[in-house]
């Protein structure tokens, strides 16, 4: 590797290493590394904020912001009041009978929307139905943020790296439903049982507290009926746009900036109000984080290692799974999976030639999806659906440090990828 190549992981390492121990403010660090890596030659500003490969995805910044403005409306009806009080009343007040309730919710809509419109939706449900019940909100938006990534890997809309592996490998909907509902299903469910030790701290039940939220009337919740009309109808055409992106030729981000900005006009609020309540820092953090990846793909580091990968596993079609498989959590976890699945699925491409192409090859990029997908699991960087819901804790006033996240997130990745490795292994070869 070049000099350059050398100073660009150093960079991107100090950087990792300075948001793990919080040292620095994430969004500093990482605007900061996206500084050093432009001084450096590393990047350049032409691929820094134009490359589709190497530079910021202002698909996800505008994903996000569309969000954000449509939440910071909705918020304004009183309707995540009113699900707050449905999902504990429902729940009967019990901790744990709300938390399997919030995962099998979080997954399920995680399917059919992508799981950063997800958690921008169920969060703010879930920090207004902990505090009625006088439970830890944190572990909470940890377990859904978690069943999110989980279910999000259901469908080729549920997750942003299914959306470019599709694309680059020519697989439908239908495939990925085929292919992936299955072991995802089951993961959610083996979650719901992890969830209830792993969080078993959180589970404190207050008989009070649930008899005052049982008593309590939905419907009172609701403080603008008008706003909240014209916001169902705005937001069930952009979902509707969502499903049916691909065929509407819409990317989602253009979606969600035309709902937001739409939402915005028609709602009548002063648009400097709505506007304090988008995540910039958020969005401030992305821009410097795929700039840092965008570098070191511009200087062919990750290109150089998958390559190697390739010669390495061409002809041995269920080692290159397994090593697509669980050759992603580390570089997934670490750099986020959305950019890494961006830079590394041209090499998977030419692992599934090598390995002869067809149907049966096409285990491979199953293997690539999962492995992705469920390491968005492992750290607070690893998935933007993480990086979305611990902004949006931090505005709450509740801290999401790196290692509490990853603490919970290590474990529930090595369990659900070593059960991805065994459903690949059973269903591909063993019955195949």
């Amino acid at each position: 590797m070049s000099v350059t190549a050398w100073l660009a992981v150093a960079v991107f390492g100090a950087v990792y290493v300075l948001i793990a121990t919080e040292k620095v403010h994430r969004v500093a660090a990482a605007l900061g590394g996206a500084v050093v890596m432009l001084l450096i030659g590393a990047t350049s500003p032409e691929h820094a904020f134009f490359s589709d490969v190497a530079g910021i995805d202002w698909n996800v910044i505008f994903l996000l912001l569309g969000m954000m403005l449509i939440v910071s409306v909705l918020k304004r009806t009183g309707l995540f009041e009113f699900v707050a009080i449905w999902a504990a009343k429902r729940s009967h007040g019990r901790p744990y009978r709300l938390m399997v309730l919030l995962i099998i919710a979080t997954a399920f809509l995680s399917a059919w929307l992508d799981n950063v419109t997800t958690v921008m939706l169920i969060a703010p449900v879930t920090i207004a139905v902990c505090t009625k019940l006088g439970v830890p909100v944190v572990p909470y938006l940890i377990a859904e943020v978690m069943a999110c990534n989980i279910g999000g890997a259901a469908t080729l809309i549920g997750d942003p790296p299914n959306i470019m592996i599709g694309s680059r490998a020519g697989l439908s909907f239908n495939d990925f439903l085929l292919h992936m509902a299955p072991i995802a299903a089951l993961l959610v469910v083996v979650f719901a049982l992890m969830a209830r030790w792993m969080f078993r701290g959180a589970f404190s039940y207050d008989p009070k507290r649930a008899a005052h939220v049982m008593a309590m009337r939905e419907r009172d919740a609701i403080t603008d009926p008008r706003l909240l009309a014209v916001s169902g109808i705005v937001v069930t055409i952009v979902m509707a746009c969502f499903v049916l992106h691909t065929t509407l030729h819409l990317e989602p981000s253009v979606v969600a900036i035309s709902g937001g900005l739409i939402l915005l006009a028609v709602s009548r609020l002063d648009a400097r109000k709505v506007a304090a309540d988008v995540e910039w820092e958020t969005l401030a953090f992305f821009a410097g984080l795929f700039v840092m990846v965008g570098a070191m793909v511009q200087t062919g580091i990750l290109t150089d290692l998958g390559q190697a990968a390739a010669r390495a596993l061409e002809g041995n079609l269920f080692g290159a799974s397994m090593a697509l498989l669980f050759g992603s959590i580390v570089p997934s976890a670490v750099i986020d999976n959305i950019p890494f699945v961006a830079s590394t699925s041209p090499v998977v491409s030419e692992i599934v030639a090598a390995s002869g192409g067809g149907e049966q090859a096409q285990v491979l990029w199953w293997s690539f999806a999962l492995g992705a997908d469920l390491a968005g699991n492992a750290t607070i960087i690893a998935s933007s659906a993480n990086v979305v819901t611990v902004g949006i804790a931090d505005r709450a006033g509740h801290h999401i440090s790196f290692w509490q996240f990853s603490r919970y997130g290590l474990v529930v990745t090595a369990v659900t990828t070593v059960l991805a490795g065994a459903y690949v292994w059973l269903r591909y070869f063993a019955l195949a």
